[in-house]
């Protein structure tokens, strides 16, 4: 199955799930003008509770008991996780309009927000299902933890004091075990294809087109000239070890979700069972948005 597959929103839209971001205020002009377009199409809306710019008196979300047929981010790609987090395993569309900085995902700009909106409510929007992973801890003293679900990455990395820590890789496999090899480092981070465009790509990861079906494996500062980046298959399981007895590591998801981990606890990351679909406007592209938003190849400027 591709990592990503489009499909045309056909769904009527009645009720709408909103998440904001943590710097939205009661009365932003953003929300004031998604509120009047709303009401204008007769459209429902419910705010997820720890939205800090809950209007009073405003219905609240929840997703399995008050169902909604789409859940939109307005905040930045923090925000859209927060929303796609909701939606796992739910099969709902979620939308994100940027009222951020960059926006890789939320990628209707503030600005075109009503323009936006009103292309969802109409149909003339793509819904796009992007694979997400599981992480499960293999707890060396307890039960095991998890599974815990990202659409962007799963981070191993050291807590506590700023210090290099030893961490072995390995693929797990019906037929056995097989190690990829053992590095020093500030951690590890284990991408999907949407999140390829994250975390891992400030650690000097791979940007990976969303249809491919891959898991990026990204050292964090790691001690050494020969380790890089690696690209296995969406199938294989990945597994993560600490090498130093003394010291704990700490697991995060979507840089939201944080667990402490034993120093002799593995994290096992695989393709999650769930989708997330992600609504894009008509017109909007992958490659159209890597241009626009990280200036990928962008050209000089013209001499005079």
């Amino acid at each position: 199955m591709s990592s990503s597959q489009s499909s045309p929103l056909t769904n009527p839209i009645r009720r709408i799930g909103v998440v904001l971001s943590g710097r939205t205020r009661e009365g932003s002009t953003a929300l004031n003008r998604l509120i009047d377009l709303c009401e204008a199409r007769s459209v429902s809306l419910a705010f997820e509770s720890r939205s800090p710019g809950l209007p009073e008196g405003a219905d609240v979300l929840d997703v399995d008991g008050s169902p909604v047929d789409l859940i939109l981010a307005l905040g930045g790609d923090g925000t859209m996780l927060r929303a796609s987090r909701l939606a796992i395993g739910s099969g709902l569309p979620v939308f994100g309009v940027n009222t951020g900085r960059l926006g890789f995902l939320t990628t209707t700009p503030e600005k075109e927000l009503e323009v936006g909106v009103t292309a969802v409510l109409d149909g003339q929007a793509l819904v796009e299902r992007r694979f997400t992973l599981s992480a499960t801890v293999n707890v060396a003293e307890g039960e095991d933890l998890g599974p815990f679900n990202a659409l962007n990455d799963v981070v191993v990395h050291h807590s506590g004091a700023a210090r290099v820590t030893p961490i072995r890789l390995t693929v797990e496999r019906p037929e056995g075990e097989e190690e990829i090899g053992s590095f020093t480092g500030d951690g590890v981070i284990l991408a999907s294809p949407t999140g390829s465009t994250a975390y891992s790509l400030s650690a000097g990861g791979p940007i990976v087109a969303p249809d491919v079906e891959c898991m990026v494996v990204t050292p964090i500062c790691p001690h050494s000239l020969s380790v890089r980046p690696l690209v296995v298959g969406s199938h294989e399981k990945v597994a993560v070890t600490g090498l130093d007895p003394g010291h704990n590591l700490q697991l995060t998801i979507d840089g939201q979700v944080e667990a402490e981990l034993g120093s002799q606890d593995t994290v096992v990351v695989s393709r999650g069972e769930h989708e997330v679909s992600l609504v894009q406007l008509q017109g909007q592209t992958f490659l159209d948005t890597m241009r626009r938003k990280l200036n990928w190849a962008a050209r000089p400027p013209e001499r005079a």
